[in-house]
């Protein structure tokens, strides 16, 4: 049973480190008036994808929130998904 365990703990998964796409790409701009480009970065419910699953740089990713958030106020994109009525 020890040797069992000893094995599970020497396993590591190494996972590819995602790149920011803004970096990678400098055609690729945050701009608030670009709500196609936004909602990449948004979940189907409306939510901001955080910076560990979206790969972005964290000076990326404050612009995007910013960018996701003035586009809600001028109303490109919405708060939250729309409700599915019965």
């Amino acid at each position: 049973m020890a040797a069992y365990r000893q094995r599970r703990q020497k396993r590591r998964v190494f996972r590819r480190r995602k790149i920011c796409r803004f970096c990678a790409d400098s055609s690729f701009v945050v701009d608030y008036k670009n709500a196609r480009t936004l909602r990449l970065f948004t979940t189907e419910r409306g939510k901001i994808i955080p910076r560990r699953i979206s790969g972005n740089c964290a000076k990326h990713q404050r612009q995007l929130t910013t960018a996701i958030k003035r586009a809600r106020t001028i109303a490109l994109m919405p708060y939250a998904a729309t409700l599915s009525l019965y």
